[in-house]
């Protein structure tokens, strides 16, 4: 990368878009905050916020988009771009690239929104120096993104891990669950930010750390994370999105991994728990950075 060199990068959320710029993608000079409506509402507003900083500080080089799912990532498909059977009814079939391709140029990268959130943490964040990470966001969503042996996993699609089916626990015996396809059978229908909103009419920070509900979000997480570690085995697993901000979380999640675990890779040496199941470094930015990595790194700049 040049001095010269000016990176975009965008979160596209279910709830809100982040863009930033920046001339390396942990030094952002400025960021903006877009509500997620309707897609020209929405897309027409990044494009003038990165038209704006074209003005300010110098061309966009290159544009990293981090999109929420499930998105078509095959340059093969005729879809190429565009959000499928989202539940978000308006983006179904939406094209988040083409309108910023014809308005802006340059070079466009394209990945999910939790692997580019991945891909900052493990540059910049806390998998910094490991080659085997494992990203879950808990959020409006539950997604989970795989790096092994220092490259992100795609198959013919995207990994949807926070769609991975669970056990319910037993105070959740009459929840309904909240996921559009699977209700109460996966993570995201048991353990995102709707699900423990429905349970109470609340949002989780406003829900006391004593709440019962905590204890079955914890365990959803655990499983996943347990079922993500004997899948692939990373080295970390790093834990994101706004419901992980009750930083209570960590030591019941680490507490029902090891009971599910129930031991066994006893062999195995955990560096311990509390490095192994760690939260987010950083943070908020964790998505656009990774996006503006993304597209660096794909240009070659």
């Amino acid at each position: 990368m040049t001095d010269a060199m000016l990176l975009g990068g965008v979160e596209a959320g279910g709830t809100k878009f982040i863009c930033a710029v920046g001339k390396h993608p942990a030094e952002i000079i400025e960021r903006a905050s877009i509500a997620t409506t309707t897609p020209d509402e929405t897309l027409g507003a990044v494009c003038d916020f990165f038209s704006s900083m074209s003005e300010t500080h110098g061309p966009l080089k290159a544009i990293g988009v981090g999109a929420f799912g499930p998105v078509d990532l095959s340059q093969r498909s005729k879809t190429y771009g565009q959000i499928l059977s989202t539940p978000k009814a308006k983006w179904r079939n939406a094209d988040i690239l083409t309108p910023l391709r014809l308005r802006m140029g340059g070079s466009l990268s394209l990945d999910t929104d939790v692997n580019c959130a991945l891909l900052g943490e493990a540059r910049y964040g806390a998998g910094e120096g490991e080659k085997n990470i494992a990203y879950v966001t808990i959020g409006t969503g539950v997604g989970a993104g795989l790096m092994i042996n220092g490259d992100i996993v795609h198959g013919e699609s995207h990994p949807e891990l926070g769609h991975m089916f669970v056990p319910k626990h037993p105070i959740d015996a009459d929840f309904a669950g909240v996921c559009d396809y699977h209700r109460d059978r996966c993570v995201e229908g048991l353990a995102s930010g709707p699900a423990i909103m429905a349970r109470h009419g609340v949002k989780a920070d406003e829900i006391p750390e004593e709440d019962p509900v905590w204890r079955a979000v914890a365990y959803y997480i655990s499983i996943l994370c347990m079922n993500v570690f004997l899948c692939v085995s990373p080295a970390k697993i790093i834990l994101g999105g706004g419901v992980m901000q009750r930083s209570h979380l960590f030591d019941m999640i680490r507490h029902a991994f090891a009971e599910s675990l129930n031991d066994y890779y006893g062999a195995r040496s955990f560096r311990s728990l509390d490095e192994f199941i760690v939260p987010a470094r950083l943070g908020g930015n964790a998505g656009v950075v990774g996006a503006m990595t993304m597209a660096a790194e794909r240009t070659s700049l």
